[in-house]
């Protein structure tokens, strides 16, 4: 039954999603907000705990070995979940706006993204767009950091 990684890891997952959306409900309502900040955990919890069952019901990935993973792959998750932990550092101190699209640059190219005007296009409308929504439509503050808005 549990032969396959995939499916320790899918059961992994399941625990885990079980105890975020245990944690997201232990969050307090706020009386006068539109949308409540329990909305998205608790959303994102169900949706982990659809995806690992997913994950458990599929059929395996036949015979993987240790060495099918390659050294700079594993570098490349090891250099993308460093620039996460960095963006998490920072986020508060440089705000939302510069930190995520300075990370989306960053992680961009360093995945192999070569085409810079596009790149800094998408980052720059992205990431603005998303800061109004939350902040003008959905009334959900981000952190503004160095930027006087």
């Amino acid at each position: 039954m549990l032969a396959s990684v995939e499916r320790k890891v899918a059961i992994v997952l399941f625990v885990l999603s079980i105890l975020y959306l245990f944690s997201s409900f232990q969050l307090p309502a706020f009386p006068y907000a539109i949308v409540d900040a329990d909305a998205l955990p608790k959303g994102l919890g169900f949706l982990l705990i659809a995806l690992s069952i997913l994950l458990f019901v599929q059929n395996p990935v036949e015979d993987r070995k240790k060495s099918d993973i390659k050294k700079d792959e594993v570098w490349m998750l090891l250099a993308v979940a460093g620039l996460i932990f960095v963006y998490i550092l920072l986020f508060e101190l440089l705000g939302f706006v510069v930190i995520t699209i300075l990370f989306l640059l960053v992680t961009s190219r360093l995945l192999g993204y070569t085409k810079w005007k596009t790149l800094i296009a998408v980052s720059i409308g992205f990431t603005l767009v998303l800061y109004f929504s939350f902040n003008y439509l959905l009334q959900i503050y981000l952190p503004q950091g160095i930027l006087p808005f």
